[in-house]
């Protein structure tokens, strides 16, 4: 079985899209485009790209998730967000039924079929992690522990940070029980802050609400 790189918090962005393409693309576009000047975006992908912010501020800011940080050893502390968002989308397919009326594999193949619909129209990178999400089911491997651990080892021996943070993996089961609690707190508080923050409702006002729910101010990069 192929396993996933990193798939770090995907899967709770595209739940909180609205099913159109530029949603999804918009939505997913915050782990990917930096840099990119807003006003080459067509509304509805800045939209998406909005809302993919506020869900990621409330989830920085939230105090339980701060705290949670604090879990992990020292040395691990610059790889926590990283590992907490990941363990949030393990969290989120285990207790799938608990927030949604459909069977999660039905979800996943439905949503695999849009995403291999949307990659032509993505950035490149975009569109080949999202071709290897698709074609090696990596939302599918996120359903195990040992996936997360898999792909945060994988990871932290890539890119920006060095290997010695692939020790975060072997603290996750430690902490596995402590934060399905969390989740299980902090999920409906995040899903009721997007719904009132209706940031992709009407795309021209998307900056204007996502600045209210927020608080923020911000230029015209993404």
């Amino acid at each position: 079985m192929q396993r996933p790189l990193a798939v770090m918090n995907y899967l709770a962005h595209l739940l909180f899209a609205q099913p159109s393409s530029d949603s999804r693309i918009g939505n997913l576009l915050g782990d990917f485009y930096h840099g990119t000047k807003l006003e080459l975006l067509s509304p509805a992908v800045a939209a998406g790209l909005y809302n993919h912010r506020a869900v990621d501020w409330f989830t920085d800011h939230h105090p339980e998730v701060r705290a949670a940080r604090l879990w992990f050893s020292p040395e691990m502390r610059r790889f926590t967000p990283i590992a907490l968002d990941m363990l949030f989308d393990f969290c989120l397919i285990k207790y799938w039924r608990h927030f949604y009326d459909s069977d999660f594999t039905e979800y996943k193949a439905q949503l695999y079929r849009s995403l291999q619909n949307d990659l032509p129209y993505m950035p490149d990178s975009m569109a080949n992690t999202f071709k290897a999400v698709t074609e090696q089911d990596w939302f599918g491997n996120y359903a195990q522990l040992e996936g997360i651990q898999y792909s945060l080892r994988r990871m932290a021996s890539r890119g920006r940070f060095t290997a010695r943070y692939a020790a975060i993996a072997d603290e996750l089961p430690e902490f596995q029980q402590q934060t399905e609690l969390l989740f299980l707190s902090f999920f409906p508080q995040l899903q009721r802050f997007i719904q009132q923050a209706a940031i992709e409702q009407n795309p021209l006002l998307a900056f204007e609400r996502y600045s209210k729910a927020t608080g923020k101010d911000q230029s015209n990069t993404a």
